[in-house]
C-alpha cells in the first residue's frame, strides 16, 4: 500500500456506478439546502442501498481490490483469534461466535478449522454483513475451505434479537464507520460540511452544536486551524453490541490511538483516508462509491463507551503483543514442521502482522467483557489499559 495522488482511472462502468451515487448525494444536499455533514456525505458513499462502496457488489478485499487485511495475510493471524475464542468458548457452555463484517469469509474459515482441531466448536458462528456480494463471497469461500462446517454457519443482517453467550468479533469495522469532520479555529470549532460547485463536491464549513462537545477532549494547546474527526456512533454502537451479549466478549481489532495520540497537536490533519487499488490518498470526496473511506479509531472512546454500557474493560494491547499472547510462535512453528519449503513465506507473514513498522504497534486490539472475569489469553504479554 502506498501514499499517492496519482490514481488509475476507474472504467467507464465504474465511473458511471459512481455517477449514480454522486447524483443520489446531490439530491441529498439540495434537500438539506445545499450542504451535508462530511458524515452523511460519509454514510452515502460507503453504505448507500445498491451503490455504496460497501455494499454494491465491487471487489474490495485482496489482491484485486482496495486493501488487504489480516486474516488475506495469513491464516495465522485467525488461528490466534480462534485460540482466544477457544478459551472463551470452553468456559461458557452453548456459546456462539458473532463475526462483524467478514470480509472475504477467510478469517470465519480458518477459525471454524482451527477450532475444529481443538474440538471447541461454537453452537453457531454468526456472520453480520450488509452486502449480498460478500455474504455470496463467504458463502464462497466456506464451501471451497470448510464445506463440511457450513451447517454452524448463519448469515445475519441484523443483530440478533435473542442475547448470546459467546464472542462478538470486528476486525477492521469500527474504521469503516463514518465520522464527522471538524476544524478547530481562533473562532471556535467548526463542523466540516459538503457542498456542490460546478458539479463537483467540495468541502465546507459551519458552526455547529453538534461538535461543541469534542472541544473539552482535545489538548489546550494546539496549532490553529487543528482538522480531525470523531466517530458519533461509537457509544450506541457498543451499546447495542452489550445489549445482545449474555455474557462473554466483544473483540475489536483495528488500526487507531489513544485519544492523547489521536488528537496530538502534530497530528493536524486529523486520519482520514481513502483507500483505492491499493493506492493511499487523502481526496474522499471524488469517486464516491469506488473508494473506501476510513479513520482511525479513538481506542478511549470506545474504552469509555464500553464502561458506559456495563461492560467491563478486559484488555488493550497492539496487535504485536496480543499474537504473541494467543501462541504466533507456537503456531507458526507448527505450520512450519507440516510446510517446511514455506519457511519464507510464513516468515513474512508474521513479519507484516507484527513489526512496529507493519502491523504490530499500529493495530491495536481491546477486549470488553460481560460476565466473564477469568483474564484474557491476549493480554497477558502486555495490557496497555493504562494508557487508555
Amino acid at each position: 500500500m502506498r501514499f499517492t495522488d496519482t490514481l488509475p482511472t476507474p472504467s467507464v462502468e465504474a465511473l458511471a456506478h459512481s455517477q449514480q451515487l454522486k447524483t443520489i448525494i446531490c439530491q441529498k444536499i439540495q434537500a438539506q439546502g445545499g450542504q451535508i455533514s462530511f458524515h452523511d456525505f460519509m454514510q452515502a458513499a460507503l453504505y448507500e442501498p445498491g451503490l455504496g462502496y460497501y455494499v454494491a457488489g465491487l471487489r474490495k478485499i485482496g489482491a484485486e481490490g482496495d486493501f488487504v487485511t489480516a486474516p488475506e495475510i495469513s491464516a495465522l493471524f485467525s488461528q490466534c483469534i480462534a485460540n482466544q475464542c477457544a478459551q472463551l468458548l470452553t468456559e461458557l457452555p452453548k456459546s456462539a461466535i458473532l463475526e462483524l463484517g467478514a470480509g472475504s469469509g477467510r478469517m470465519a474459515t480458518e477459525i471454524l478449522l482451527h477450532l475444529e482441531r481443538l474440538a471447541c466448536l461454537p453452537e453457531h458462528y454468526f456472520i453480520l454483513d450488509l452486502s449480498p456480494d460478500l455474504q455470496a463471497r463467504q458463502h464462497e469461500t466456506l464451501t471451497q475451505y470448510a464445506p463440511h462446517l457450513l451447517h454452524k454457519v448463519q448469515w445475519l443482517t441484523s443483530l440478533p434479537t435473542e442475547p448470546f453467550q459467546g464472542v462478538i468479533l470486528g476486525n477492521e469495522v469500527l474504521d469503516a464507520m463514518p465520522v464527522e469532520l471538524f476544524t478547530l479555529t481562533e473562532d471556535g470549532i467548526i463542523q466540516v460540511q459538503v457542498s456542490v460547485e460546478q458539479n463537483e463536491f467540495i468541502f465546507t464549513q459551519q458552526a455547529s452544536a453538534g461538535v461543541e462537545a469534542i472541544q473539552a477532549l482535545l489538548p489546550a494547546e494546539l496549532d490553529l486551524p487543528y482538522t480531525s474527526e470523531f466517530n458519533p456512533a461509537i457509544a450506541p454502537w457498543i451499546q447495542s453490541l452489550a445489549d445482545c451479549l449474555a455474557a462473554g466478549a466483544i473483540l475489536l481489532i483495528d488500526y487507531g490511538y489513544e485519544r492523547a495520540d489521536y488528537y496530538h497537536p502534530e497530528r493536524r490533519q486529523g486520519t482520514l483516508l481513502c483507500h483505492y487499488q491499493h493506492r493511499v490518498h487523502n481526496h474522499p470526496l471524488i469517486y464516491p462509491g469506488l473508494q473506501d473511506l476510513t479513520a482511525s479509531v479513538d481506542f478511549t472512546a470506545v474504552a469509555e463507551a464500553g464502561v458506559d454500557a456495563g461492560l467491563q474493560l478486559a484488555g488493550y494491547t497492539t496487535q504485536a503483543a496480543f499474537l504473541a499472547g494467543c501462541g504466533l510462535e507456537d503456531l507458526f512453528m507448527a505450520a512450519l514442521n507440516q510446510h517446511p519449503q514455506a519457511h519464507y513465506q510464513f516468515a513474512q507473514q508474521i513479519r507484516t502482522l507484527s513489526l512496529p513498522s507493519e502491523m504490530g504497534e499500529r493495530f491495536k486490539v481491546i477486549a470488553l467483557t460481560k460476565g466473564f472475569t477469568t483474564p484474557l489469553l491476549g493480554f497477558r504479554l502486555g495490557d496497555r489499559q493504562h494508557r487508555l
